[in-house]
């Protein structure tokens, strides 16, 4: 199957009682077992069925299915938040005195996971620029254990070749590659096809689609998910409710469609905005301009619909322009159906130092836009009229 009916179509079965078209809503905590060997057998790693929705629920199962053969991986769990994704991979990997490597532009708690919390546990970290994986060649210490890359990175869409660093990594034996494919999606990007061994994503963001579920998974070998789901998942308890899982599902009905839409409004945009006086820079890999033009063009099939934007005038400037746009949110957060615009700074980023973010190019100017699924006329019409406020 080709992947708009992939995605609509695998992983659903059809409820052998009622014949619903869609899926029911699991709500449900626990489940009756038919015998006592079958409880014996449910807590053993492995076991097909379900007994506690902690540990896993149709609901999750089914969604984890379909984003699994999503990302052309053999298995996944869902999980409570994107965060929530992140953290169960990473405990499952790591340990104390293991050491990680990631990049220097990732999304700011993903930071603040990698370098005040895990800290705490023993575990150590470098940090490199990752649009040269000779870097992480560099990086490497025999107690490495996970090389993490984001692309494109929150929020400049820095993209790092995942296919080089995978090979550089899978030198050596016992380096695992997470890739956090949320801003590209599977409609652009398949990281399990260039060599990552885990994709993580947010699936609060475009999976979803419509800004109303917090939700991650993890995808990867049976065997890693296995280990995912228990003791990680089962001990920690980020688990996506029923409900939640549901909806994800449902977003996922239109997800390739909302893509195309997202992906044509965006390259529109950022076109109007680099050629606006008002605009000192954009960031979207879309444009040849874009540093990182050449990697996105080699392994996304589209070029997403997250952009950033150095706004002329500074900080006020920048401020002017999220205080008067009219259908753009300022709000935190993206991929939904309603274009949003944030100050990354103080919003994402605000976990990171001015020196830090500056080194990386998130500068105090700087603007994240979230495209959605308006008519691509009226947002640059709206943010034309917003910047047309700026005093210099």
């Amino acid at each position: 199957m080709k992947f708009n009916t992939r995605v609509i179509h695998e992983g659903q079965g059809v409820d052998p009682v009622t014949r619903a078209h869609i899926s029911p809503i699991y709500q449900t905590t626990t489940y009756i077992l038919p015998d006592y060997a079958a409880a014996v057998e449910a807590n053993k790693p492995g076991d097909p069925g379900f007994h506690y929705s902690r540990t896993k629920h149709p609901s999750e199962y089914e969604l984890s299915c379909k984003l699994a053969a999503m990302e052309h991986t053999e298995a996944a769990v869902s999980c409570a938040s994107g965060l929530g994704a992140v953290s169960l991979a990473s405990m499952n990997l790591l340990a104390s005195g293991d050491h990680l490597i990631f990049g220097d532009v990732i999304y700011g708690c993903t930071h603040t996971l990698f370098t005040k919390i895990l800290p705490k546990f023993g575990i150590e970290h470098t940090i490199v620029d990752m649009k040269d994986p000779e870097a992480v060649r560099r990086a490497l210490r025999p107690n490495t254990k996970m090389v993490y890359i984001e692309t494109p990175a929150n929020p400049t869409l820095k993209c790092v070749d995942i296919q080089a660093i995978a090979q550089i990594a899978h030198e050596r034996d016992g380096i695992t590659v997470v890739t956090d494919n949320t801003f590209a999606t599977p409609f652009s990007t398949n990281p399990a096809l260039l060599g990552s061994d885990v994709v993580v994503h947010s699936l609060t963001k475009y999976l979803c689609g419509h800004g109303t579920v917090v939700a991650g998974v993890v995808c990867g070998t049976k065997e890693f998910i296995q280990s995912c789901r228990a003791p990680y998942l089962q001990t920690l308890g980020s688990t996506i409710d029923p409900f939640a899982a549901w909806l994800v599902m449902q977003g996922l009905k239109t997800f390739a469609v909302r893509m195309e839409r997202h992906c044509e409004n965006a390259m529109k945009i950022a076109a109007f905005l680099q050629e606006h006086p008002m605009v000192e820079k954009v960031y979207y890999p879309g444009l040849p301009a874009h540093p990182s033009h050449d990697v996105a063009k080699k392994q996304m099939r589209s070029f997403g619909a997250m952009m950033s934007a150095d706004i002329r005038g500074g900080m006020d400037g920048a401020a002017t322009l999220m205080d008067n746009v009219r259908i753009f949110g300022l709000a935190t957060s993206l991929g939904t159906v309603d274009s949003l615009i944030q100050h990354s700074p103080v919003m994402s980023h605000a976990g990171m130092t001015p020196e830090a973010r500056h080194a990386v190019e998130i500068y105090d100017n700087q603007v994240r836009i979230s495209v959605g699924l308006e008519d691509a006329d009226d947002l640059i019409e709206d943010l034309d009229q917003a910047l047309g406020h700026i005093r210099l």
